[in-house]
């Protein structure tokens, strides 16, 4: 059926920016003020806080008690419901096990239970995740996906009462959610968005083409980030919208397919000509990325939540191979090389889980700003659970490289470590890249400097602007910079309450000592090269790893004692976190010495030559495999000529 006469014409042209614009709307998304504490942000100003995070907070009885409830029948479902190599010899969850799931509530397992949920933490959530997800990655992504950044999420902190009533109770029990944001040629560059929403009457007219929908391929109901177009008494820009999947004019053109994850429900989805009612956008008109950065400020802790169970289950592997595979006459464990494997899968695998609970406990009291901790989570989560994960393979050895139907087949117990090492291997691209997660947490660690000295770096302020501004900064760092001269961390008996046979102590003088330096390294750098800092992603990226690893250390050091003080293995998680404190000491020494001391300068230049084809001639000698066809697809808004591959689950 054609759209009505009213309807307006989408408008083919992708917006045009620059890089000064793409930056600005990018600053206006991000939530500007800081309201509550952040010991992740203190950390990043040389303040070692740590009476935000110890003794460690927990979760209420109560929630507990409901928590391990549910755990316990999702255990059970996963043991025995869930058949994982069938998820991936057939690259698809079957219904059945979706509508399990439906059925357990776990749709709604952060909805409030008046709207049909569970009511589960963030704590206990982000366990169940850790469970699905050790069971088959696909699952806890399509959970995840559903709950932390799909619909649930931004109604529940943004939407009307009318649209809580009117979609949770759908999404807690029957109707899977995706969120839709990236285009065929829009990433992290939002600036760029072509989708429109063009005001028509009591609706939006919804046209463009999304790519990367995890959940889109099955989804009952959508949030769509579209450009409405500014005009009489409609602010425009980037807006959200619940759009239901079944309206005339939404195609799903494409199931992707990937190198792992082989469950998932990950398409491309074309709107032409979408009518939405207008009481289904969510927040006001413009406030599309600020609701997408906040959803995702607890959203993103999903992520390293699945990378914990993937440690976890990576560490029994290990564990149970390594104590009966012989070399030389003894187990292989017992040989040193494989043996400091063993140990730092063991190691991380406790500090991630320290990270993940900590800044999950704190997202569910509400009385620190965990923006920073959040980010951290998904950023150290995803890449040490791929060195996790590539250790195991190598640990096994070919048996590692060999796929768990393979050896099943020849007499072998099936164990799917390859399939692990490519499940894991999206976490670094997913909810935002390594690559940008530098970046988003860089311009957060830095906000402070902007705050006080900003207009005194920017090109486009007046004389007056940056006298101001050089006032101000005076005032700032004549109290701030005595403070990184000397702490707690250069006294001996600092932090005494954390030596119980083992002595963590020394390790907490590290991180405070080492914040102190943290935040001399990053004034100095800003010194130095001012406007130019944000070009510097070599170094931001650098001084961002090494907060991620002083957080880490201390999360872990926090637990360790909270185990200590319930009688919870106290002994044994005080020697993890003395591992891993030591082995993340090592990697933090090394990230200082590269901060003045890398090859960032030659790099670029030879980035120039290589675009410039002055080492074309490196590329003779090969043939290329790669089809014919565009890099990026053609996203023309227009009706859909391909078959709507949607498939709601019922």
């Amino acid at each position: 059926m054609s759209a009505p006469p009213s309807t307006p014409s989408p408008s083919p042209s992708r917006p045009t920016v620059t890089e000064r614009e793409a930056r600005q709307v990018a600053e206006a998304a991000r939530e500007q003020h800081w309201r509550k504490p952040s010991f992740a942000k203190e950390l990043f100003l040389g303040r070692f806080r740590l009476d935000l995070i110890h003794p460690h907070p927990l979760p209420a009885d109560e929630a507990a008690r409901r928590g391990e409830a549910f755990l316990a029948k999702l255990r059970d479902f996963c043991e025995t419901q869930v058949d994982s190599a069938r998820i991936e010899r057939e690259a698809r969850i079957p219904d059945e096990t979706v509508n399990g799931l439906k059925e357990l509530g776990a749709l709604g397992m952060k909805i409030e239970p008046k709207y049909g949920g569970l009511g589960l933490t963030q704590v206990y959530y982000n366990k169940a995740l850790a469970l699905v997800g050790s069971a088959n990655p696909a699952l806890g992504a399509l959970l995840s996906a559903h709950q932390s950044i799909g619909v649930p999420q931004p109604l529940k902190m943004f939407g009307t009462q009318e649209q809580k009533d009117l979609f949770l109770p759908r999404c807690a029990r029957t109707d899977i959610s995706a969120f839709l944001l990236t285009e065929p040629d829009v990433g992290s560059d939002p600036a760029r968005l072509a989708t429109t929403a063009v005001p028509d009457g009591d609706d939006y007219v919804l046209d463009g083409v999304k790519l990367w929908t995890t959940n889109g391929v099955v989804a009952d109901l959508l949030v769509v980030m579209a450009r409405v177009p500014k005009a009489e008494g409609h602010r425009g820009g980037i807006t959200a919208f619940v759009v239901e999947t079944a309206s005339e004019g939404v195609t799903v053109e494409h199931r992707n397919a990937f190198m792992g994850l082989r469950g998932l429900e990950n398409g491309v989805t074309r709107f032409h000509r979408v009518r939405v009612p207008a009481a289904h956008r969510i927040g006001p008109e413009g406030a599309g990325l600020k609701i997408a950065l906040t959803t995702l400020n607890t959203g993103r802790l999903s992520l390293p939540a699945m990378c914990v169970g993937a440690g976890k289950w990576s560490l029994k592997i290990a564990r149970e191979w390594s104590a009966v595979r012989e070399q030389w006459g003894k187990p292989v464990a017992l040989h040193e090389a494989v043996g400091s494997k063993i140990s730092f899968i063991a190691a991380t695998t406790f500090a991630l889980e320290a990270v993940v609970d900590l800044s999950s406990q704190m997202a569910d009291e509400d009385r620190n700003d965990i923006r920073i901790e959040a980010a951290l989570a998904k950023l150290y989560g995803s890449e040490m659970a791929c060195l996790i994960a590539d250790e195991l393979v190598q640990i096994r050895g070919g048996r590692g490289f060999e796929t768990a139907e393979s050896l099943a087949a020849r007499g072998e117990r099936a164990v799917p470590a390859e399939q692990l090492l490519r499940d894991l291997r999206i976490n670094r691209i997913f909810e935002g890249s390594t690559e940008i997660m530098h970046l988003l947490i860089a311009r957060e660690a830095v906000d402070a400097h902007l705050s006080v000295a900003g207009d005194l770096i920017d090109p486009d302020k007046s004389l007056p602007d940056k006298a101001r501004a050089g006032a101000s900064a005076g005032v700032f760092y004549a109290k701030w910079l005595p403070r990184l001269v000397a702490g707690p961390g250069q006294l001996p008996t600092s932090y005494a309450e954390f030596r119980h046979g083992v002595d963590l102590s020394p390790h907490l003088r590290f991180v405070e000592r080492h914040a102190r330096k943290l935040a001399r390294s990053t004034f100095y750098a800003m010194s130095r090269w001012q406007g130019r800092m944000e070009t510097k992603q070599g170094f931001l990226g650098r001084i961002v790893d090494i907060g991620a690893e002083l957080f880490a250390m201390s999360a872990a050091c926090v637990r360790a004692e909270l185990l200590r003080s319930r009688g919870e293995h106290g002994r044994e998680a005080y020697q993890l976190a003395d591992a891993f404190c030591r082995q993340a000491r090592l990697r933090v020494d090394a990230l200082f010495t590269r901060l003045w001391d890398n090859t960032d300068d030659l790099d670029r230049k030879v980035v120039e030559g290589v675009l410039a084809g002055t080492y074309e001639w490196l590329e003779q000698g090969v043939v290329d495999p790669s089809g014919d066809g565009p890099w990026i697809a053609d996203a023309t808004p227009g009706p859909s000529t391909r078959e709507n591959v949607h498939r709601p689950i019922r």
